[in-house]
């Protein structure tokens, strides 16, 4: 005996509907292409929010100008919030910023804001960019550069290059800090008792 008209229509759009439904759990169940993480290449917003949990850093409270003008060292971290590196470096920028933060001005500059110039003047990132991030530049009081490095940095380089242009005891000479993980991207320093 033949189906009214209407339960055939029922029984496609339930089949219909059950193969839509199949179609989303499946996509849904897959990441995306488009999902990023700490070690990838992709960018899925700012790395100092996202993986060192401090998005105080951004945008930068001075310009180099300016911290030039007030005569403050100067931590100039140059990055791309869709690198690895600069993403695994984030936490480090964080954790200094910890101990010298108001004594020193943090300045991440992201690499793709810096203008193109034949000639840039020494107030400029881009007179210091070298084409690779992450780059830090470290800046004394006076506006020298006491570091300049390409790639991931050890907090301990950094930390020692701070200690000279503060006129801080050496590393071996103070309290040894050691870092203690709080998850799988932050870590906190503690002092060693």
């Amino acid at each position: 005996m033949p189906l009214p008209c209407y339960l055939h229509s029922l029984r496609r759009l339930g089949f219909f509907c059950l193969t839509l439904l199949l179609i989303a759990i499946s996509w849904l169940g897959q990441p995306s292409a488009a999902w990023a993480g700490l070690n990838d290449d992709k960018y899925d917003g700012n790395i100092f929010a996202l993986y060192a949990g401090n998005g105080s850093l951004v945008p930068p409270r001075v310009t180099l100008k300016q911290s030039f003008e007030q005569d403050k060292p100067t931590l100039m971290v140059i990055y791309v919030d869709d690198s690895r590196d600069c993403k695994q470096f984030s936490s480090i920028i964080s954790q200094l910023q910890a101990p010298y933060g108001r004594a020193a001005n943090f300045i991440p500059i992201m690499a793709d804001a810096i203008p193109v110039k034949e000639t840039y003047a020494p107030t400029d990132p881009g007179y210091y960019f070298e084409g690779a991030v992450p780059q830090t530049v470290v800046f004394d009081q006076q506006g020298n550069v006491r570091f300049n490095q390409v790639g991931i940095t050890s907090y301990e380089a950094i930390d020692d290059v701070l200690r000279e242009v503060f006129n801080l005891l050496p590393r071996s000479e103070s309290e040894e800090l050691r870092r203690r993980p709080v998850n799988e991207v932050n870590s906190e320093l503690v002092q060693e008792e």
